[in-house]
């Protein structure tokens, strides 16, 4: 099962943990580390080192980052590029977390990335387009 580390700014990963636990309970190979402001970029590094020498070393590690270009994603694709078997996810979500969390079992890493950010298209849209999408399926009956 691939290992998931899952950093953000502030409480992003204690708070998606703590939501992905209500919902589908505990969940293995699984760290969250959350990037308080009060932290540093050396700290961030040794906690996400750390996390990925918790992780089964059998397994490949996908990193789940809140926002592109922020400090978890720097130091998670520093430790990605220097480590085979690591991917590096950015703009999670609670709903990505979640479907990629129950759908990991026999993905690679490079299968895990393609199919979140699919998942991550899928999951962007608006009530507007849910209704259209609603009226649009249901097919008209046929008058008298």
């Amino acid at each position: 099962m691939l290992g998931i580390i899952l950093c953000g700014h502030g409480g992003f990963a204690s708070g998606l943990e703590q939501a992905m636990k209500q919902i589908l309970g505990e969940q293995p190979q699984f760290i969250a580390i959350d990037f308080p402001e009060t932290s540093t970029t050396a700290l961030l590094t040794s906690q996400l080192e750390a996390a990925m020498a918790r992780l089964d070393a059998q397994q490949e590690i996908v990193f789940l980052t809140d926002l592109l270009g922020g400090t978890p994603f720097r130091v998670a694709s520093t430790l990605a590029m220097q480590t085979a078997g690591c991917e590096v996810i950015t703009g999670t979500n609670l709903q990505l977390l979640l479907e990629m969390a129950m759908d990991r079992d026999g993905l690679n890493s490079t299968e895990f990335r393609l199919q979140a950010l699919e998942c991550g298209h899928r999951g962007l849209t608006s009530l507007a387009d849910e209704l259209k999408n609603c009226r649009e399926e249901v097919p008209a009956e046929e008058g008298i």
